[in-house]
């Protein structure tokens, strides 16, 4: 070695001098590209792919003389994105059988349309994408409510602070940390399950048995969900949180159903093997509704803060029967109760245990009322002298018959609820105006089918609602379960669920949703539980980490199509149903054989 045997001596090499004369003068034309040239190649690479640029070009640029001399080509735009090498490199590594939910993820190579890229394109059209989204949304309602602008002397908060920058902030975040922690813990795995890190394994058992699990990258990388955070902590940010966790159970509930372990398995016919049970016929989420209707009518009387209000007005809009607007004729010093002074009002007469109706045309000067319902005397006042209870004088004080109050509710309310679901399912059908052209008999056979159990579904949960309260008056003691009724009467109306158990999974779904969010507030505000400072964020960490799991022992319990190929653009793998598209591979091999 040079090194040890000392300084090492370079013969001197004698270079031949060039003279000013023969040096050839450097051209304007063939001059190095600016140093912009990085600045347009990045700018590209994280703004458009090269497939989208080639789709741009043909169809935008193209067509403009100046903006064809001004734009740079296709191919350069390759050479900038792809060092090269094409975009035939960057399709070649989706069209392995196999590769959507693990190699894809860490595919990609150093140079081209990589992983990072796409991810960081992803997360800015998300980002704006939102952004627009959002002010076109609080346009619309504005309009909608009649204003024709803005609110202007709300106070303008920081642009920093704006809920709209803050949403479009998180989402855009949530994707692109998901990308990377997804991949990075996926390249970890492969490298301890290479047999050159077995020194590590055997020092380190458990890390490694933590680490390599198939489960891991799903799960470590939903730590992105914590960047919800961002969000101020309002009702969106609760709702998303829920809506994520709904959705994470019932795709665990089918894997775990989908592998026997809900119904269990039974011999086949003959002996031969065994076979799932199949699920029973009257089983679906139509089972929430009883308990979800019955926490909802609970908390609207006692916890009128931890209620859904917008759901319940809108409900109070078509209970006029039991609901009965101001009289034209009422003097002008008289305030008539609205809803909510009704709803309080029953829960007065809940914690009185129920007290009987004093009719004061029958006993003019007697006190007719507790001092703490006098909100509801106007309804009182005029209330039919055969009523015997107080709520029945306040809910239907012109007719004595809670039975005939109860039909009457039918004969009203059953067109007018018809009327207003077919219209809304109507224009559902309008996109598919193919299907409705070529069969029209079966769509809107359909069409009406669905209007009329919805329709029938919601009056009878209405109607039974309201009337439960006078059947338990007339059934039950004074004394017995005074303030449970409302739970009770909400419980038998959700059982009207079971007419749409077989479409309406939505609407119930929803309900639950709704109900959950109305538990835990009422929980709180009681003091069954504390609230945990961020406790959405990591419900929202949870949810995220289920349905990465369950997609990756099997994707085929995420049932829509839709929501699979969701999870595997978020996870940066295309948007793409690569567990449909290996089943028809393995089929055609099948026919192959």
């Amino acid at each position: 070695m040079s090194s040890e045997a000392g300084p090492s001596r370079v013969p001197a090499i004698d270079m031949p001098k060039s003279s000013p004369a023969s040096r050839p003068r450097a051209s304007s034309k063939s001059m190095p590209k600016s140093a912009a040239d990085p600045i347009l190649r990045n700018a590209l690479r994280y703004t458009i792919s090269a497939r989208e640029y080639e789709s741009l070009h043909k169809y935008v640029l193209s067509r403009s003389r100046l903006l064809r001399r001004k734009a740079p080509s296709v191919h350069a735009v390759e050479k900038y994105m792809d060092g090269g090498g094409g975009r035939e490199q960057d399709l070649g590594k989706t069209k392995a059988k196999g590769k959507g939910r693990a190699d894809g993820a860490s595919s990609g190579g150093s140079r081209g349309d990589t992983y990072n890229a796409r991810a960081i394109r992803h997360a800015l059209r998300l980002f704006v994408a939102t952004g627009i989204g959002m002010k076109a949304y609080e346009i619309i309602i504005a309009r909608v409510k009649g204003q024709k602008e803005l609110p202007t002397n709300k106070k303008k908060e920081p642009f920093y602070k704006s809920s709209t920058l803050r949403l479009s902030l998180s989402l855009s975040t949530i994707l692109l940390l998901y990308r990377l922690l997804f991949r990075f813990l996926n390249r970890l795995r492969a490298q301890l399950l290479d047999p050159s890190a077995e020194p590590f394994r055997a020092r380190n058992p458990r890390t490694t048995q933590t680490l390599t699990s198939p489960y891991a990258p799903a799960v470590g990388a939903s730590l992105a969900g914590l960047a919800l955070g961002v969000y101020p902590a309002q009702q969106v940010r609760v709702s998303v949180a829920i809506y994520a966790m709904f959705r994470a159970l019932e795709f665990g509930w089918n894997l775990l159903e989908d592998d026997g372990f809900i119904w269990g398995w039974k011999a086949r016919v003959g002996g031969k093997g065994m076979v799932k049970r199949e699920r029973p016929w009257w089983w679906g989420s139509w089972m929430l509704q009883p308990f979800a209707f019955g926490q909802l009518l609970h908390a609207v009387v006692f916890d009128r803060d931890c209620s859904p209000v917008p759901y319940v007005d809108f409900i109070w809009k078509g209970t006029s029967e039991y609901l009965h607007s101001a009289p034209k004729d009422l003097p002008a010093g008289v305030k008539w109760p609205s809803p909510w002074d009704v709803a309080d009002s029953l829960a007065q007469m809940a914690k009185l245990n129920w007290p009987p109706y004093i009719s004061p045309t029958l006993f003019p000067n007697q006190e007719t009322l507790p001092s703490t319902l006098t909100a509801i005397a106007p309804l009182t006042a005029q209330a039919h002298p055969l009523i015997n209870s107080l709520s029945c004088a306040t809910l239907h004080p012109k007719d004595p018959s809670c039975l005939r109050t109860y039909l009457s509710f039918w004969v009203r309310s059953f067109p007018r609820m018809g009327r207003f679901f077919l219209v809304f399912y109507s224009l559902l059908v309008l996109p598919r105006y193919k299907a409705l052209y070529n069969a029209p008999v079966t769509v809107l056979t359909r069409l009406l089918s669905r209007t009329l159990r919805l329709s029938t579904f919601v009056t009878g949960a209405i109607s039974t609602a309201w009337a439960s309260i006078c059947f338990f008056q007339a059934w039950l003691p004074r004394h017995f379960l005074p303030t449970q009724r409302f739970f009770l009467g909400g419980f038998l109306a959700g059982m009207w669920g079971f007419v749409e158990r077989k479409q309406g999974r939505g609407v119930f779904l929803y309900s639950a949703r709704t109900s959950v969010d109305s538990l835990w507030k009422v929980g709180v505000k009681r003091r069954w539980w504390k609230a945990m400072k961020g406790g959405d964020v990591w419900v929202f960490v949870l949810a995220l980490a289920i349905t990465g799991a369950v997609y990756e022992r099997d994707a085929r319990a995420i049932r829509e199509g839709t929501w699979r190929k969701g999870v595997s653009w978020i996870r940066g793998t295309d948007w793409r149903d690569w567990e449909l598209e290996e089943e028809d591979e393995d089929e055609r091999d099948e026919k192959l054989e």
